[in-house]
C-alpha cells in the first residue's frame, strides 16, 4: 500500500476524477471500478436469459422467480454489509464480499434445471450489497460539501457496469459460440469470465485501498472508547432513514429490475435479436456515466443554498418525473418511441439515485454505513416488488410498468412532505467533527 507519510489524510475538498494521486482518489477509482465489475457478475446472466430459457425449458413465472431472486438476496446482504462497513471497515468487507460473490457467478454454469438455477441466481444477488461499500468508501473520502457529488459519480461509473454488462455478456458468449461450443455449454463458460475478474479486483481491492484517509479501522482505533459510535438501531429510529429507503426502492429498484428484463422485453415484444436487444437495455445503463452524476452535483448545489429540505425536494421531484416518464414508456407502441421514452424516464431515474445519496451521509454520521445499508436495502426491495408484477401470469409487461409508473409518481408525492432538514444544525456539526476526526 502507497505510504501516506506524503499525503493529505483528512477527506478531501475536491473530487478532481482525473488524479489518482492519494489514498482518497485511489480509493475512489478503485471502489467505483470494483463496483461496475460487480454488475457483470450480479446481471451477467440477464442478457443470456433467452438462451437459458430455451435451454432449461423456463416458463414466464419462473423467469419472474429467478428476477426476484437475483435481487431479493441483496437486501439482507446490504443491512449486514452496511454494519460490517461501521466497524470491520469497507477494505476487508469488499475483499470478503468479491471472494465469496466469485463462487456462484463461476458457479452457475453448474445449474441444469430451473430449481439449482434460482439457488445460484440466489447466491449471486449478495453481491450487489457492493454498492452499500462503494457509497460508503467515498462518504468517508470527501468532505461534507461534496460527498453528494463524490457519491454520485462513484455510484453512476459504477452503475455503467450495468449497461455494459449487457452489450458485453452476449459477446462473450458469442465468442465461445464462435469457439465451437454450443449455446447451453457457450452461457456456461461465458459466466466464469466476470467470476474471474472479481478475485481480481478482491486482490486489488485489499492491496490498494485503506479504510479511511488517516488509515485502516485497526490503525486508527476507531472504536475506542473515546471515539463512541452509535448502532444499527439508531440508524434504522430515524424515520427519514425509511423515507430513503421508499426512494430509493422507487428509482434503483425500478433500474435493477429493467437490467433484468429489458434485453427480454425487447426481444420479445418488438422482435429484436439478442444483440440489439442487449444493446438497447445497454443503452438505459450507459446512461449512468453521467445522470447519477449530474442528480449528485445538483443535489449539492440545491444543499447549499436549500440545505437538507432542497435537497429532499429536488429528489421528489425526481421521482416524480421519473414515474410519468415510466408510464409513458409503458403506452409507447413502437420500438423508436420505447427507446425515447427510456431515456426520458431513465434520466430522472438516475438522477433520483444521486441525489438519494447526497442525503444519506447525513441523516446519521455515527452510522453511515448503517443508513447506507437500509437505504441501498430498499432499493432492492423495490426491485423484488416490482419483479412479482414481472412474476405474474395475468399481467403483461406492458402493464407492469403502467403500475410501477403510478407507484414511483406517489413515493414522490410522499417524499416532497418529508422534513429532511431536522435536526439541521446538530447533524452539520456531527459530520463536520466526523471529517475532522
Amino acid at each position: 500500500m502507497l505510504s501516506q507519510n506524503s499525503v493529505n489524510k483528512k477527506p478531501l475538498e475536491v473530487l478532481n476524477i482525473f488524479s489518482v494521486k492519494g489514498i482518497q482518489m485511489q480509493t475512489f477509482h478503485l471502489t467505483w471500478l470494483t463496483f461496475f465489475f460487480c454488475f457483470f457478475g450480479w446481471f451477467g446472466i440477464a442478457p443470456l436469459m433467452k438462451i437459458v430459457k430455451e435451454d432449461l425449458g423456463l416458463t414466464k413465472g419462473q423467469i419472474g422467480n429467478i428476477i426476484i431472486a437475483s435481487v431479493s438476496a441483496t437486501i439482507f446482504a446490504r443491512l449486514i454489509i452496511g454494519r460490517l462497513c461501521d466497524t470491520l471497515g469497507p477494505r476487508l468487507t469488499y475483499t470478503g464480499l468479491l471472494v465469496l460473490g466469485s463462487l456462484p457467478v463461476m458457479g452457475i454454469g453448474l445449474a441444469h434445471s430451473y430449481e439449482s438455477f434460482l439457488l445460484f441466481r440466489l447466491a449471486i444477488g449478495v453481491i450487489g450489497a457492493s454498492f452499500v461499500i462503494t457509497q460508503y468508501h467515498t462518504s468517508v473520502m470527501f468532505a461534507p460539501h461534496i460527498k453528494g457529488t463524490a457519491n454520485a459519480v462513484a455510484g453512476g461509473w459504477g452503475n455503467l457496469g450495468g449497461g455494459i454488462t449487457n452489450m458485453v455478456m452476449p459477446l462473450i458468449f458469442a465468442a465461445f459460440v464462435g469457439a465451437g461450443y454450443t449455446n447451453p455449454t457457450a452461457w456456461r463458460l461465458a459466466m466464469v469470465v466476470p467470476g474471474a475478474v472479481l478475485l481480481l479486483m478482491a486482490f486489488l481491492y485489499y492491496r490498494y485501498t485503506q479504510d479511511t484517509p488517516a488509515g485502516n479501522y485497526n490503525e486508527t482505533k476507531r472504536l475506542a472508547q473515546n471515539q463512541p459510535q452509535g448502532s444499527f438501531w439508531t440508524a434504522a429510529s430515524d424515520y427519514r432513514t425509511w423515507i430513503l429507503f421508499l426512494a430509493y426502492g422507487a428509482c434503483f429498484g425500478i433500474e435493477i429490475t429493467f437490467d433484468n428484463v429489458a434485453a427480454l422485453y425487447f426481444s420479445e415484444n418488438f422482435q429484436c435479436n439478442l444483440a440489439t436487444a442487449g444493446l438497447l437495455a445497454g443503452v438505459f445503463g450507459f446512461m449512468n456515466l453521467f445522470a447519477r452524476a449530474i442528480g449528485g452535483i445538483v443535489a449539492d448545489k440545491v444543499g447549499k443554498t436549500f440545505g437538507l429540505k432542497g435537497k429532499g425536494w429536488l429528489l421528489a421531484a425526481l421521482l416524480l418525473l421519473e414515474g410519468i416518464g415510466i408510464v409513458l414508456f409503458a403506452q409507447t407502441g413502437s420500438l423508436a418511441l420505447a427507446v425515447v421514452a427510456m431515456l426520458v424516464f431513465a434520466f430522472f431515474l438516475k438522477m433520483a439515485n444521486g441525489a438519494t445519496y447526497a442525503i444519506v451521509p447525513f441523516v446519521d454520521a455515527r452510522n453511515i454505513g448503517s443508513v447506507a445499508g437500509i437505504v441501498g436495502a430498499g432499493g432492492n426491495l423495490g426491485g423484488v416488488l416490482a419483479g412479482f408484477l414481472f412474476k405474474s401470469e395475468e399481467i403483461t409487461y406492458t402493464q407492469a410498468f403502467f403500475y410501477i409508473g403510478v407507484a414511483v409518481a406517489g413515493i414522490g408525492l410522499l417524499t416532497s412532505l418529508v422534513r429532511f432538514d431536522k435536526k439541521q444544525r446538530k447533524i452539520t456539526q456531527i459530520v463536520e467533527e466526523t471529517a475532522l476526526a
